[in-house]
């Protein structure tokens, strides 16, 4: 490399530097992962729910767990807002040598597609990978479902683990799986269908769920506070990491029957003599297809299921269509509306969308009076489902971020509405 000649100070130039960052990070701060245990969840969807029912898991049972990912980093009951699910490598590094300076045990990681493949990732320890499920996610940035699958798979060829948690009942887990045999690691398999920890006699109940367990360590009567069948495999995933730790089986079902429901995922609002309000952060379609199945169980009689949701803005356009035949199939009436249209044209976002519904909808692309507008208009034991933008509390239109949560939309809308009977004429 040539330098300018006005540079006084010596440089030297290294190929591939940007490769190293992780490396050079890590050695400025110390190792930090080297003196903590390093949980790494990846998957398209439950990452959050795991990586925060770990950290809770384990700070019951007394081992101090930090948490990293798509809604805060930190400890649990203080969290600082992210800004990326898996944070920049000298970030990370920085926030891990905190963690250790405050006491930290362990760090349940919330592991991305992006962080993996741009080697933000590459100087963690990881002890543990876990593997939630593999759906259509993030092809505007990886292209193809291959080339997304194989970012994914990176954390399970980490030369630090020591076991692997992977879901039996999914079609990548069962590919990974394969791969993973010919390794000398310990793989700990979990599904309702199949997997060395197997839930059996799943109950969705009005406050959470309950199900049978047979385990490597034996059986045992396991409830969460959770609700949704997706979320007995999250639950599920929890439970085997926790077991791969060598924590006994009572001390982990003890665990997770404390557990509390992460912000923006299946959170509830209203209901008795209003409607429900659930607010969830599904934005794939197999996510969205999950929260209608478990909500459309609990519809019951002339009520009906109401979705509001909308897409994303400069992510994969390949979903809107798909997106939108999943709430047409599975909910009795949708809006369409914006999410974060970023710098797209939130009217063109809404049309792709309306190609994959083929029944009667209705769109608004305010996305405030959507909301309003659904529960103005339901009735006492329909459920109204808010799906897209969870825990978020911005909308981004045009490179501005302005404050908006459907949480508070939603609360606002219930206390403004008068009590309607669910009698419908």
């Amino acid at each position: 490399l040539a330098w300018p000649a006005d540079w006084q100070v010596p440089n030297i130039g290294v190929v591939g530097l940007k490769e190293q960052v992780a490396e050079i990070a890590a050695e400025y701060y110390g190792h930090p992962t080297q003196k903590i245990t390093m949980l790494g969840v990846t998957g398209t969807n439950g990452k959050t729910s795991v990586s925060q029912w770990l950290a809770q898991a384990l700070t019951n049972l007394g081992q101090k767990t930090a948490v990293i990912g798509t809604i805060g980093n930190g400890f649990v009951d203080s969290q600082i807002a992210a800004s990326n699910t898996t944070p920049d490598a000298v970030l990370l590094q920085q926030m891990l040598a905190g963690f250790v300076t405050q006491n930290a045990k362990a760090v349940a990681m919330e592991v991305s597609s992006h962080g993996l493949h741009q080697g933000r990732v590459n100087a963690v320890k990881f002890d543990v990978a876990v593997l939630t499920n593999l759906s259509r996610d993030h092809l505007d940035y990886h292209q193809t479902m291959e080339e997304y699958a194989a970012a994914k798979a990176q954390l399970f060829s980490w030369p630090s683990l020591r076991a692997a948690v992977v879901n039996a009942d999914d079609a990548f887990g069962l590919s990974l799986l394969e791969k993973l045999q010919t390794q000398a690691k310990p793989v700990l398999t979990y599904g309702l269908h199949a997997g060395d920890v197997r839930g059996a006699d799943l109950q969705l109940l009005q406050h959470g769920l309950r199900m049978q367990v047979s385990t490597p360590q034996g059986d045992a009567i396991l409830f969460a506070p959770v609700l949704g069948r997706f979320n007995a495999y999250n639950v599920l995933a929890v439970l085997s990491t926790l077991l791969a730790l060598e924590i006994s089986l009572t001390d982990a079902v003890a665990a997770l029957a404390n557990i509390k429901p992460v912000a923006g995922r299946m959170q509830q609002f209203g209901g008795d003599d209003k409607p429900l309000v659930v607010v969830d952060y599904a934005h794939t379609p197999d996510a969205l297809d999950k929260v209608l199945a478990t909500l459309r169980e609990q519809v019951q009689g002339e009520n009906q299921l109401i979705c509001v949701f909308g897409c994303g803005g400069d992510r994969d356009a390949g979903k809107r269509p798909l997106m939108g035949e999943v709430a047409a199939k599975l909910a009795d009436r949708v809006i369409v509306t914006s999410d974060n249209p970023r710098s797209e044209d939130p009217a063109q976002i809404i049309a792709q969308i309306e190609v994959g519904m083929h029944k009667p909808h209705l769109t608004e692309l305010d996305r405030a009076a959507a909301i309003q507008r659904a529960i103005s208009e339901a009735r006492a034991g329909d459920i109204v489902l808010l799906a897209g933008k969870g825990h978020e509390d911005y909308q981004e239109i045009q490179g501005l971020r302005t404050p908006f949560s459907d949480a508070a939309v939603a609360m606002a809308a219930l206390n403004a509405k008068p009590v309607v009977s669910g009698v419908r004429p």
